[in-house]
């Protein structure tokens, strides 16, 4: 960073009247002055690296609202299982990301696919970032994980779920971030040089593509090479509702994965101590962090409020579940776009979230897809509708403050932008979609034909919890789970032998 008071004691000396002692007195002022200039240096660095950092623990508490709504979607049967998992995710992809994904992601200078430097953060920190960008981004690269932990929810073996994860974390995840956000990547529009894809490159700010479509293709990758759970459809192949055991942990994890959004797309500004004009203005990187909060918040609340009255027209009732997922809907939507569209954009982006998701799940129901928590409908699908958005909608101002002017930069079609953005967007969305296919899609299958990703009928009627895990979460009663009635397994509560007295005149005296 530039030093913002430089002082030379030779043009100093003059001004001070040419005294004898006028050469000694410049000298000592300027060392003073920059003394006070790189105090100045130093506290900037420590309050950006102090909001990513701050941010970085925010993305991270998102990991545990992940905990929370799979826990409270998933029946009790398999509780600990499915926490083991999101432990497993945090866990295991940080030790893969500290390996390999970082330098994958961000190793630059690469060939504009790959990063190849930085590998166990080797040379690291450098002046191309600190500790505190690596500790942000292996919170991202968890959160594409847990996504893909929710669709292949109570049928899978604890070793896949290793595998999967280490290998989604350490290579999948890495390569398609380097592409679309490092300052090399082929398709960044933070891209060092001029040769940017269509002279714009895709704007995925916080990750609509990169974490949410990544994660949500491969949970659909994994979900549909193990098939639907046992109960899910019916011979005659209607649908039948698995529910989940707990509407509170969905609305707890919910919550907390609202507040993490917080970290997750206004954090990704990175820095929040720059100017956008003249320095000392009210207006400055600290306004869009703001706007970001704002644009993530309206698109949340709409998308909330849109799929609790579609669902009630569609079902009708109120359904709490489904609201929680049209939420989480329209925060994946928005993630692309939250820096560079207005406020009222964002209600536009909820709205039509909502619909997405519930359009993805009649889908998902007349083709037999079982997915448990809706990951890949909700963070594929309105991950894809995002990154449409944002090619629809970006303002011109604020893609040029966020990433550098270049002149008149392409921006949002039905902002007078013209079509190179949305162009641009629509290869990501190919590319993501190939990229993750080519790679997640062979990993399963190798998996399911070594017979290591699927359990047996046996434990999976039983519940994992009980079968791999030694013992229930908790006591519980599951008399609506049809798949268990099958097979005669039942747990019910214990009652006492003898019944309570019905008054105190009928009791014993102690």
């Amino acid at each position: 960073m530039a030093s913002p008071l430089s002082c030379d004691a030779s043009d100093l000396a003059p001004l001070l009247g040419g005294a004898a002692n006028s050469t000694a007195a410049a000298a000592f002022l300027c060392s003073r002055f920059s003394a006070i200039s790189n105090k100045f240096v130093d506290t900037s660095y420590a309050v950006d690296n102090t909001y990513l950092l701050f941010s970085a623990y925010l993305v991270f508490a998102m990991q545990l609202g992940f905990a929370m709504l799979c826990a409270g979607s998933v029946r009790a049967k398999n509780t600990m299982n499915i926490m083991l998992t999101n432990v497993l995710d945090a866990a295991a992809g940080g030790i893969s990301y500290y390996l390999f994904g970082f330098a994958f992601a961000f190793g630059s200078s690469s060939n504009g696919f790959v990063g190849h430097h930085f590998f166990g953060l080797k040379e690291y920190p450098s002046p191309a970032g600190d500790y505190s960008f690596f500790l942000y981004q292996w919170a991202f690269a968890i959160a594409a994980a847990g996504i893909t932990s929710g669709s292949i929810a109570e049928r899978t073996q604890f070793i896949a779920y290793l595998i999967y994860s280490s290998f989604l974390t350490g290579f999948v995840y890495p390569i398609a971030s380097h592409w679309f956000w490092s300052g090399d990547g082929w398709a960044s529009p933070t891209r060092t040089n001029d040769d940017l894809l269509f002279g714009s490159g895709a704007i995925d700010f916080a990750g609509s593509g990169v974490v949410h479509m990544v994660g949500g293709i491969a949970g659909l990758w994994g979900a549909l090479i193990e098939g639907p759970r046992i109960g899910r459809f019916d011979h005659a192949g209607r649908s039948i509702a698995l529910r989940g055991h707990s509407a509170s942990l969905v609305v707890l994890g919910s919550f907390l994965l609202w507040f993490g959004w917080y970290g997750f797309n206004p954090g990704s500004f990175l820095t929040i101590l720059k100017t956008y004009g003249t320095s000392g203005d009210y207006y400055g990187q600290w306004s869009a962090v703001g706007r970001t909060a704002v644009t993530t918040t309206l698109a949340g609340c709409t998308a909330a409020l849109t799929t609790l009255f579609g669902k009630r027209l569609l079902a009708g009732h109120w359904n709490v579940t489904d609201v929680c997922n049209g939420l989480l809907g329209g925060f994946a939507a928005i993630t692309s776009g939250c820096s560079v569209v207005e406020p009222w954009a964002a209600i536009v982006c909820g709205f039509v979230a909502a619909w997405v998701l519930i359009g993805c799940n009649k889908l998902a129901e007349k083709c037999k897809y079982d997915d448990p928590l809706e990951a890949a409908q909700l963070h594929g699908g309105c991950g894809a509708w995002g990154l449409l958005f944002t090619g629809l909608f970006a303002r011109g101002l604020y893609v040029d403050e966020v990433y550098g002017g270049r002149g008149s930069r392409p921006h949002g079609l039905l902002m007078g932008g013209g079509g190179r953005l949305l162009a641009a967007q629509v290869i990501q969305i190919l590319v993501i979609c190939g990229w993750v296919t080519a790679t997640m899609g062979p990993l399963f299958y190798g998996l399911h034909k070594l017979k290591l990703l699927r359990i047996s009928s046996k434990d999976e009627m039983q519940g994992m919890d009980l079968t791999r895990h030694g013992g229930f979460a908790y006591a519980y009663h599951d008399e609506d789970d049809v798949s268990m009635k099958a097979y005669g397994f039942m747990m019910r509560k214990v009652e006492p032998a003898i019944s309570s007295p019905t008054s105190y005149e009928n009791a014993p005296a102690v």
